[in-house]
């Protein structure tokens, strides 16, 4: 099969579509012929030499694929040769074929074409996970999304609308925050004229929101603290600016609200129970390795995807969730695809299809 290969870690022109081995694939796994695959930023990671894949996975880029399934391991029930599915990889997808477990598969939602519905698993389990297993999200409280426009914030901004709360969002341009409003958002701020945190709480009377989805990181983290509501939840996916920040930290919290949320061991920032006042200044170096689901376990990644198959499949059917595709480029133009990435004017998705 033909695969794209990083040649040496570097820029976007060491990927290389070359002729490798077929995957093999194990009595629990599916093989998929890919029809498409979709770019995130982690891809960009791997290509520099800076997020290797997880002992065992494959080599190659790729953390979501759709495709038709062309063989299965002897322990697979539920798949059969030619079933339509799209798939939640740990690499792989930059490929004309690949092996994923079967807890990992996904049918295509109807209506959704073969093409688009690579476009989901990635973003779908990421803000499944992270905005409503984890952070808990519910009907009537308020949501921050920084970078509104990518592929992760478009399809946030829809599923927590559908599922009734207010979303508020951030983005760098007039163009995209319009995408955004056309999405549901209610509160679309340009973070390079505005100050978000300002913002924030003047819409909301001063009392913050409720959850924070950022994929910024250090320079946003005092002004994500400033803007949480009384036991707000701030969950970071990732750190384009920066890992390492100083904050003053005054964090409150209601006297049950880590026991019930028990989500900030998980998120890798640590208090105790009880309402905390004291000001602290202190050096904060954090990391994304609690939400990232490719170093999940194969269990854990297949309990996520039973979840958004429940709970977000019908929205997708019922047309109230769609895919946000920017730009289809054909494998061969991988090299490409990061050029666009990296220079951040998409809008939702960018897809490689074989």
């Amino acid at each position: 099969m033909k695969a794209v290969v990083i040649t040496t870690p570097g820029g976007p022109e060491v990927l290389q579509l070359q002729e490798v081995e077929d995957p093999e694939y194990g009595d629990d796994d599916v093989l998929i012929r890919v029809a498409a695959t979709a770019l995130n930023r982690a891809d960009t990671l791997q290509r520099k030499g800076s997020y290797p894949p997880p002992k065992g996975a494959s080599p190659f880029l790729g953390l979501e694929c759709s495709g038709t399934v062309e063989a299965v391991g002897r322990n697979v029930t539920r798949w059969k040769i030619g079933d339509q599915v799209c798939a939640l990889l740990s690499g792989g997808g930059y490929a004309e074929k690949v092996a994923v477990p079967t807890g990992q598969v996904l049918p295509v939602p109807a209506g959704v074409s073969l093409k688009d519905a690579a476009s989901f698993p990635e973003v779908v389990c990421t803000v499944w996970s992270t905005v409503f297993m984890m952070s808990r999200l519910s009907a009537g409280e308020t949501f921050l999304i920084h970078g509104g426009s990518s592929g992760i914030g478009t399809f946030a901004i829809q599923i927590a609308k559908y599922l009734g709360a207010k979303v508020f969002v951030t983005a760098g341009s007039e163009e995209k925050l319009a995408a955004c409003k056309d999405l549901g958002a209610d509160v679309c701020i340009n973070y390079k004229s505005e100050d978000f945190a300002a913002r924030v709480k003047e819409e909301t009377q001063g009392k913050g929101v409720d959850v924070i989805l950022d994929n910024v990181g250090g320079p946003y983290f005092q002004r994500n603290i400033d803007s949480l509501n009384m036991d707000g939840r701030l969950f970071i996916i990732g750190f384009m600016g920066g890992a390492v920040t100083e904050v003053n930290l005054q964090v409150h919290l209601s006297p049950d609200s880590v026991h019930e949320y028990g989500l900030l061991p998980e998120a890798n920032t640590f208090v105790s129970s009880g309402e905390l006042t004291s000001l602290t200044k202190i050096a904060i170096l954090y990391y994304c390795a609690a939400a990232g689901l490719r170093n999940r376990s194969t269990e854990n990644k297949a309990l996520i995807v039973s979840e958004v198959e429940k709970n977000v499949w019908p929205a997708i059917v019922a047309g109230k969730v769609k895919p946000v595709v920017y730009k289809c480029l054909p494998l061969s133009e991988a090299a490409e695809g990061h050029r666009l990435m990296e220079s951040s004017r998409h809008i939702g998705k960018i897809l490689l299809v074989t």
